[in-house]
């Protein structure tokens, strides 16, 4: 049995904070005990390997619920491979990763599975899942969910957006709806009214719009409120629980807190992008505002409040980062003559609880709510609780030594993603990952990647666990 002591920090989870020694043996949480106990000591004598985590956090390792990995798109392929983005992550102190598989119009849900299956296999450097992305809602693909919730896939994600790709109409978002009710699945939407969108896409570029601003202007807030409105309907009459991904609207913020107010089972997610960037990233001059081009997409400042008012107000309880990365040169500059045609998404994987941590330092969250939206709430939410998201006897040892006291300055000089920007580039941050432990083993010690391609296993899932 091997025996591993983090000795001297502050551990902290979504429920407490304590001065305690953890011990871990075999790849697991074993026991924690005060700092100077006789069982603390104990421990350190007989460990094979003491972490040395004076002055510093002792945090669960993060969980990004929101990943795409080598995913097709726009005529090109996001830049991280599963084996570069899931080293990022782990630089950037996550553990898990749940990325999208995506099943293709014509083919089964089984066939994209195991499309994401192979791409990832012995591959990542942390543990990873799968959602799986319905384009295609039928008869047999409806059978088949019920199948992948028992095997471990227990969330479908639906679009209102991107017809004629991933949209899905009304009556089959309705029917998977009614399915995930039977079956103990979360559907997750992306909700914007695509088929609107297209009409204002079409008119701006008829009008000669063609900067990356527009995809801003022509993708309203209020179309992202609507649809997000219509689909929380749309649940509501099939008696389904829904999660709506990167929430960036005040207005769709709006929905989810009534919804909520009426103690129905609607949860929301944002990212980091909405939270610290805005509709100026987007205007930035020579293309630069190509580089923050997503979809839902950056929003004026205004908004902002209300995102991490909703996170206080746990009115939105995720913060996962669409990580989506595309290089500026040759990928996002597909669309130098047509916004419609830039790829949408940004590189965050490796920021996020870096960027959530500055949070705690300027007011905005506590530090157990920091381990909330970025540990615990997604675990319990993909049915990983128990075994990731909390340092707790008998989880997982997926944990990080965090200095909160170190600067940094964001870059794509240093940054272990693969692109060739960032979007946060010469942010200041205080607070920096120093070791991160995956089941135990080290990933990164003392600021050395030391994992490997291979050590991340899948996870099976069990059913969102804030409806059991």
């Amino acid at each position: 049995m091997s025996r591993t002591v983090v000795r001297g920090g502050l551990v902290i989870t979504a429920a407490e904070e304590m001065h305690a020694d953890v011990l871990i043996e075999d790849g697991r949480i074993a026991a924690l005990a005060a700092h100077d106990s006789a069982t603390a000591e104990g421990w350190t004598a007989g460990a094979d390997r003491v972490l040395d985590a004076t002055g510093r956090y002792v945090v669960p390792g993060g969980v990004d619920a929101h990943t795409h990995l080598e995913m097709p798109f726009g005529g090109t392929t996001s830049s991280d491979t599963f084996a570069s983005g899931t080293r990022a992550a782990a630089w950037g102190g996550t553990t898990t990763i749940i990325d999208f598989a995506i099943q293709s119009v014509g083919q089964s849900l089984r066939q994209g599975l195991d499309v994401w299956h192979a791409k990832a296999d012995a591959q990542c450097a942390i543990d990873y899942g799968f959602h799986m992305i319905l384009s295609d809602v039928n008869d047999a693909t409806l059978r088949e969910m019920d199948g992948l919730v028992g095997e471990g896939v227990t969330s479908f994600k639906l679009f209102t957006a991107y017809p004629g790709v991933f949209y899905s109409d009304d009556g089959q978002i309705l029917r998977a709806m009614q399915q995930a009710a039977d079956n103990g699945g979360l559907i997750m939407m992306h909700a914007e009214n695509g088929i609107a969108i297209d009409v204002l896409v079409r008119q701006a570029l008829e009008r000669g719009e063609t900067d990356p601003r527009y995809h801003g202007e022509v993708r309203r807030a209020l179309l992202e409120a609507e649809a997000t409105h219509r689909t929380i309907q749309l649940a509501r009459v099939a008696g389904s629980p829904l999660y709506v991904v990167h929430v960036a609207a005040q207005e769709a913020v709006a929905e989810l807190t009534a919804a909520r107010d009426l103690g129905l089972p609607v949860f929301g997610e944002t990212c980091p992008q909405y939270l610290y960037l805005s509709t100026d990233n987007l205007a930035e001059p020579d293309f630069e505002g190509a580089k923050y081009v997503c979809s839902t997409p950056l929003r004026p400042r205004e908004h902002q409040a209300a995102l991490w008012r909703a996170l206080r107000t746990d009115d939105l309880q995720v913060v996962s980062t669409d990580h989506c990365p595309f290089c500026f040169v040759g990928q996002k500059e597909l669309g130098r003559d047509d916004f419609s045609k830039i790829p949408n998404g940004l590189p965050g994987v490796e920021n996020r609880m870096d960027l959530l941590h500055q949070a705690v330092v300027d007011g905005r969250i506590s530090r157990r709510r920091w381990i909330e939206i970025a540990c615990a709430a997604p675990a319990r939410m993909f049915g990983l609780y128990g075994k990731k998201g909390t340092i707790a006897p008998g989880a997982d040892a997926d944990m990080v030594v965090y200095d909160p006291a170190a600067e940094q300055v964001m870059s794509a000089a240093t940054h272990h993603m693969n692109v060739d920007y960032s979007a946060y580039e010469g942010r200041r941050v205080t607070g920096r990952v120093e070791t991160v432990l995956s089941r135990g083993e080290l990933v990164i010690d003392q600021r050395k990647f030391t994992g490997r391609a291979g050590h991340g296993q899948y996870m099976p899932r069990a059913t969102c666990q804030y409806l059991n």
